[in-house]
Parts: C-alpha cells; sequence; structure tokens
C-alpha cells in the first residue's frame, strides 16, 4: 500500500470516530435510559449528526 492510500484510510478512521462519538457518548450516558436513550442514538443517527447537541442540552438530569 503507497503513503496516500494509508493516508486516506488514516483520516477516514478519523472522521468515523468522530462521527461514532456521540452515539458512543449517549450510550455510556447515565442522564436518560432504555427507550429514552435508544430515541437520542435514532435522532443523532437519522435527523441529524448535531442532534447529539440537543441531547446534551435537552436530556433529562437524573437526580440522586
Amino acid at each position: 500500500m503507497d503513503n496516500s492510500g494509508l493516508s486516506a484510510l488514516i483520516i477516514l478512521g478519523i472522521i468515523s470516530f468522530i462521527w461514532i462519538l456521540p452515539i458512543l457518548s449517549i450510550a455510556c450516558s447515565r442522564r436518560t435510559t432504555g427507550s429514552e436513550k435508544l430515541a437520542w442514538i435514532l435522532a443523532v443517527i437519522f435527523v441529524s449528526w448535531f442532534a447529539w447537541i440537543f441531547y446534551l442540552l435537552l436530556a433529562p438530569i437524573k437526580k440522586k
């Protein structure tokens, strides 16, 4: 594999990681549970990648 192919693969990996990061943060979060968490993940995937910003702002905060 030449350098340009390797560079393209690295760039693709970085972009993929940045895209999946909000999904992972919602999945690991304790702010929401069950079907609400699934709804937020689906919103991020299908509505907009930037829906995670609304998740951070609007997801209910659990009181301990």
